[in-house]
């Protein structure tokens, strides 16, 4: 089967449930960016308090560290919420009859759910920084390979969910946990050492210094970059091996065709 094929099944299949569930996308934006609104009332109360982390507790930093962690929550949760579905409209294992093999069936999943999430997520970026008085350069050039090397770790967590979601079905509190665990990794001071190795830190502090700072990709360390692309498909590499082997236990235990 040709994967283009399976790409636009899968788009298409997207859009149809975007449009048919336009009012609950709409919910999600909306309260996400209230969720900035409160962050951003606080960091005002704290006048010129520091907040910790690697950028300095700059407002221009809150915004950026947002703006990567909506993409990193869509990124990591797509999968697993596609897996929890169709287990429970009883589809799954008709994906998992598709010649192409399910695992690029999933990839086209992930890749057409960063399409889609990419335009509420830029509109929900715009509307913090007309909040805030505070606006980014935008650089999509810099930014939208910047922001593939970073999100290559938070699919790689995606597909480890995934494959639990085979397993054990109902994980949604770890989605939660999952939240607050990435919170971590964007605010950990790059000056400690081990951090850059961290999925998401060296990738948002890039990112940070595009959106921030106004350099372009090929002005950055390259050292950096390479740093920013080894992690992530270190972590990308390992969130598939644990699919896989999630993906057995479920094929031996007979758990695809129930929820």
């Amino acid at each position: 089967m040709n994967l283009g094929t399976v790409f636009l099944a899968v788009f298409r299949r997207e859009w149809t449930m975007i449009k048919r569930y336009l009012v609950n996308s709409i919910s999600s934006l909306i309260s996400v960016y209230f969720i900035f609104i409160l962050i951003f009332m606080g960091f005002k109360s704290m006048s010129n308090y520091a907040m910790a982390g690697s950028l300095e507790g700059s407002l221009e930093g809150t915004i950026v560290g947002f703006f990567v962690w909506t993409f990193t929550i869509y990124a990591f949760s797509d999968l697993s919420w596609s897996l929890i579905s169709e287990a429970q409209a009883g589809t799954l294992e008709q994906l998992y009859l598709a010649p192409c093999g399910f695992k690029w069936v999933g990839a086209c999943t992930v890749l057409a759910n960063f399409v889609f999430s990419s335009v509420p997520i830029m509109v929900l970026l715009f509307a913090m920084m007309a909040t805030t008085g505070k606006w980014m350069n935008l650089d999509f050039v810099s930014l939208v390979p910047l922001l593939a090397i970073t999100l290559l770790g938070a699919y790689g967590f995606g597909f480890a969910l995934g494959g639990l979601a085979l397993v054990f079905k109902r994980i949604q509190a770890l989605f939660q946990i999952m939240q607050f665990v990435f919170i971590g990794f964007l605010i950990i001071p790059m000056r400690i050492a081990w951090a850059k190795f961290l999925p998401l830190a060296m990738g948002n502090s890039l990112i940070y210094t595009v959106m921030v700072d106004g350099a372009r990709i090929w002005e950055l360390p390259l050292n950096d970059i390479l740093i920013a692309i080894a992690v992530g498909v270190a972590y990308l590499a390992v969130g598939i091996v644990i699919f896989s082997q999630c993906e057995n236990v479920a094929k031996s235990r007979g758990l695809l065709g129930h929820y």
